[in-house]
């Protein structure tokens, strides 16, 4: 990921240094597990744990050059440092292990702390969606179907809808935060020929992981995919959000607006625009992580106990999906921070259909005075059909109606068109997006 969108933290579990410390943190465990049987002094241990407090990154790349290997470019570094002050550590460096056996279980633990952060972010985002929530209850706005006003809800009750999908993905987040905490010391194939499951045991409850239960070579991957799932899902909500942001700031609607800070510049052309591109950047990066996911789901099926088709696209899309939705996580937290809410702009565009979003209403009320379903329904709609055309208030074409009027009284039919009904679930739907 570029260093546009890579926030310091996240930017250091996903750094080249923290892969290959995490790979030697592998190391170190499984020599810790086995020191007393293969008589490893402690004092050897200690000097592999100073050695792993310096930079080896340089020297590992310089010798997975010649070796064309990843892993053994490492322990060739390692070695090179430590063959005299610690031969034991030397000589049973990756003792019995493969590559997966560093390579899965390191990554587990980049992709478990990296769920940690987006937690953290998605929770933050979670407090701001419930405070607009609570704040906008009463805020009356149009809702829309097909882009077209349909009838009077709250922007409370839209930030507790998106509340409610925020918290669906906290579960997934933290679902998949177990999921993935699982790695692998059972050696080539997985069949523990060389080590015992109770030195994988040891290796793994020292790095706070799992024993996967039945491992390949590698951890199998629908593991990565269920993670990787609850990444996707995270990202589609922001984007619903962002999206909705962005029709919401149309100048001829003009009801919310994302921030717009003192100096910032719209356009280079046109000096009084101020376009929604923090939202659109959200929208955009969504599509990324999106695309990854057929890759992630690919890599399930590996031949036989394990090939390396999956390991090149997972050295990107591992990373950038990561990097990328905590970026947007924060960014998401900026915007609902400096978002400019206009509820007279929200009451205005309600009004500006003269009555039109309360169609609804007369017909039930006519239904409950007599008359038929389609009856009502014809009826009230021939007046629609006249505001649509001439712009007269809803009412008023009703009342002109012998149909209706013999039906419903005066003030039977300005009952039909006020708000109060519509409030009395708002608390409720609060409530149950857990917001309340």
């Amino acid at each position: 990921m570029i260093s546009r969108y890579t926030r310091p933290k996240m930017g250091e579990i996903w750094s080249d240094e923290n892969r290959l410390r995490a790979m030697l943190r592998v190391e170190e465990e499984l020599l810790k597990a086995i020191a007393s049987e293969k008589g490893v002094p402690a004092s050897e241990l200690k000097a592999l744990k100073r050695l792993m407090d310096k930079s080896m990154l340089d020297a590992s790349r310089r010798k997975e050059s010649t070796a064309g290997h990843e892993v053994i470019g490492m322990l060739s570094a390692v070695a090179g440092e430590l063959k005299k002050q610690a031969p034991k550590v030397d000589r049973f460096l990756h003792y019995g292990m493969t590559s997966s056996d560093v390579l899965d279980t390191s990554m587990a633990l980049q992709l478990r702390d990296s769920a940690d952060l987006l937690v953290s972010g998605l929770e933050a985002v979670l407090k701001r969606l419930k405070a607009l929530a609570k704040k906008h209850e009463r805020t009356w706005m149009a809702g829309r179907t097909h882009g077209v006003h349909a009838e009077p809800i709250t922007f409370g009750i839209k930030c507790a809808g998106w509340h409610a999908e925020g918290l669906r993905c906290l579960r997934r987040l933290r679902a998949a935060r177990e999921t993935i905490a699982y790695g692998k010391i059972s050696g080539a194939v997985g069949a523990f020929s060389q080590l015992s499951p109770d030195v994988e045991a040891k290796v793994l409850d020292a790095l706070g992981l799992r024993p996967e239960p039945v491992s390949t070579q590698v951890v199998p991957r629908d593991r990565y995919a269920e993670y990787f799932h609850a990444l996707v899902l995270t990202a589609c909500m922001i984007e619903r959000i962002a999206l909705e942001i962005r029709h919401l700031q149309k100048t001829d609607t003009l009801e919310l607006e994302e921030p717009f800070t003192d100096g910032q510049k719209g356009s280079s052309a046109m000096p009084h625009k101020r376009n929604p591109v923090l939202c659109e950047n959200l929208c955009g990066l969504a599509r990324l992580i999106r695309t990854y996911e057929s890759a992630v789901t690919e890599n399930c099926a590996l031949w036989h106990e394990r090939d390396i088709s999956h390991s090149s696209n997972e050295r990107m899309i591992l990373p950038d999906a990561n990097l990328a939705l905590d970026f947007m996580l924060h960014r998401l937290e900026q915007v609902l921070d400096g978002l400019q809410v206009y509820p007279e702009n929200m009451k205005r565009n309600l009004d500006k259909m003269n009555g039109l979003v309360f169609s609804q209403t007369v017909l039930l009320r006519l239904i409950d005075a007599g008359l038929g379903r389609l009856e009502a329904y014809d009826l009230v709609q021939r007046a629609a059909m006249k505001t649509w055309k001439d712009g007269r208030p809803l009412r008023d074409h009703l009342a002109a109606d012998p149909e209706v009027s013999k039906r419903l009284s005066g003030k039977e039919l300005d009952a039909c068109f006020s708000l109060d009904p519509y409030a009395a679930s708002a608390r409720e739907i609060l409530k149950r997006g857990g917001c309340l």
